[in-house]
C-alpha cells in the first residue's frame, strides 16, 4: 500500500495524479476508484492506494482514505 496526496482530479473524465509521499507522480488507472468510499476525490486530500505497473508505467489504484483515517 501506498500514500500520498491527490494533485488533481477531473471528476468527468475520472483523470487525476497523486503525489507519491515519495515525490513522484502517480496517475490514477481507469478503475482506480472501483470499489471505493470515494466518488470524486479533491486536491490535498491524503490517499492510500495500491500501486500496479501496466507497460513499465506506474498507476494508482484501489484508492481508500488516508493514512489519518479521514
Amino acid at each position: 500500500m501506498a500514500q500520498g496526496t491527490v494533485s488533481s482530479y477531473d471528476p468527468v473524465s475520472g483523470a487525476g495524479i497523486i503525489l507519491d509521499d515519495s515525490g513522484s507522480d502517480v496517475p490514477l488507472a481507469e478503475d482506480a476508484l472501483e470499489g471505493s468510499l470515494f466518488r470524486m476525490l479533491r486536491q490535498g486530500q491524503r490517499v492510500n492506494y495500491d500501486r500496479i505497473e501496466i507497460e513499465g508505467k506506474a498507476l494508482a489504484t484501489r484508492v481508500r482514505f488516508g493514512q489519518d483515517g479521514r
